[in-house]
């Protein structure tokens, strides 16, 4: 079947700081950004509503926003550089040469706006005509390899909104540096670029000593790294190929629903120093309700003693034994993995052993306690294939990017599509909510939502 969307470019342009704003700068790569080389890009989508004709936008919307793009790189440059990749044995690491800058697409869609932003499942490969792919990587004399480490595209829809998709290497930046980044930006075009003061409070951080690695893990990491580089091949799959079974939806999970999972978990544990969180009773939540929706699409149900592993990362910034500043730009976090056998997942008390299991590792006092493992436990892990990994975080603050025009009407992780992560976000109507985005097959999903339909029902 067609896809319903298609986009027209309006325009190309690159967006970088302004010229001789910032020197040649070269970052080095700590052992938190080492893990991340492999990772997939990252892609997010913010939509918001402005009920404008395309002339409109173009005219008085955009200039502001490329205006403040550029004024914000002044201070975010990692984003704007390129990863350099030289042979073994020498480090990879990040840098920014004057007139470095950041690819801009403008595109038109003239498509249902609100279908986009809806919860209700829909054709994954919808979202995919509003993310930007990064430039191709570069190869130079010697075997170096250079990365672009970010891309961007503004769809306009007439009468309707506005999307801003951005695509970024995860090695420049985590989640909090990322939306550190956007929340900047919205600021300063907010304030249509007069009044830079108005980000004091999440000015970056770059320097790199401030991570210390008493481990030492970076040499681990890289020597890591060198083996995968070396046997990596790149998906060269086409997207609708790898999406055209795919739907996405996302899924509500009230305050008071969480409140009474609390209640439910607290008053049937008797550790007392269980860390129940928001965040723990979801994932615990989640990771049930998906285990249980592949009862009916799968045929041999005898190995119930299969171990079945729950990822998620840690923001390291603070709980260190060295302090790390709150606005430091690049990553900073744990890789976490959890385990259970299938039947404890589907049995009666699925959820409480899913919590308890969860925040037990979340309570952890040692965040880097089996670092030297990060690595070799994910390629370990994901090759078995009995794998759940949250992307996104509630206390990252995505409805808070308000580039003037109001809070999004959604934000997406569109790179859950491909892999087959679940992304967690606050939700943007309900307080103490969380919004979970989902992206299955067509089938699976039918039985996910039946799920967890039910399974609300009996908090």
């Amino acid at each position: 079947m067609a896809q319903p969307y298609t986009v027209k470019v309006l325009e190309q342009c690159q967006i970088g700081p302004p010229p001789n704003s910032v020197p040649t700068t070269s970052l080095p790569l700590t052992f938190f950004d080492i893990p991340w080389l492999l990772c997939r890009p990252m892609q997010r989508l913010f939509f918001y509503e402005l009920p404008y004709p395309t002339h409109h936008l173009i005219q008085t919307v955009l200039p502001i926003l490329k205006n403040s793009l550029s004024l914000t790189f002044q201070h975010f440059f990692p984003l704007a550089s390129n990863l350099i990749c030289p042979p073994q044995p020498h480090k990879p690491h990040i840098l920014y040469t004057d007139g470095n800058s950041v690819p801009l697409t403008i595109t038109e869609c003239i498509g249902n706006f609100d279908h986009l932003i809806a919860n209700y499942a829909r054709d994954a490969r919808d979202l995919h005509l509003f993310v930007a792919q990064l430039t191709p990587t570069r190869v130079l004399h010697g075997n170096t390899r250079v990365l672009p480490l970010m891309s961007m595209q503004v769809t306009v829809f007439p009468n309707s909104g506005i999307c801003i998709g951005v695509t970024f290497c995860h090695v420049a930046a985590d989640g909090r540096a990322f939306h550190n980044f956007m929340k900047s930006w919205a600021s300063i075009c907010k304030t249509k670029g007069g009044h830079l003061a108005c980000i004091d409070t999440l000015l970056p951080c770059h320097n790199r000593d401030v991570i210390k690695d008493p481990n030492g893990l970076e040499p681990n990491f890289l020597e890591e790294w060198w083996k995968w580089a070396s046997t990596w091949k790149e998906d060269t799959r086409l997207i609708n190929d790898v999406l055209v079974d795919k739907v996405r939806a996302t899924y509500v999970l009230g305050r008071a629903h969480i409140e009474n999972l609390k209640h439910r978990i607290t008053s049937q544990c008797m550790d007392k120093d269980l860390h129940v969180s928001t965040f723990v009773v979801t994932g615990a939540f989640i990771w049930v309700c998906l285990i249980k929706s592949q009862d009916s699409l799968v045929s041999d149900f005898s190995d119930m003693d299969k171990i079945y592993y729950f990822n998620f990362v840690a923001d390291c910034r603070k709980g260190l034994e060295f302090p790390i500043p709150s606005t430091y730009f690049g990553n900073c976090l744990a890789i976490c993995f959890v385990s259970l056998k299938r039947s404890e997942l589907v049995g009666e008390n699925g959820i409480f052993e899913a919590v308890k299991a969860i925040g037990k590792k979340v309570g952890e006092s040692g965040a880097l306690e089996g670092a030297e493992k990060w690595l070799l436990d994910w390629k370990e892990i994901s090759e078995l294939g009995h794998l759940v990994t949250i992307a996104g975080s509630p206390k990252l603050g995505v409805y808070e990017t308000d580039f003037g025009w109001g809070r999004p009407k959604k934000s997406e992780v569109v790179q859950i599509d491909v892999s087959g992560a679940i992304s967690l976000a606050e939700c943007r109507v309900e307080d103490g909510a969380i919004e979970v985005g989902l992206a299955l097959s067509r089938k699976y999903m039918v039985n996910f939502n039946a799920i967890f339909e039910h399974s609300l029902k009996l908090l």
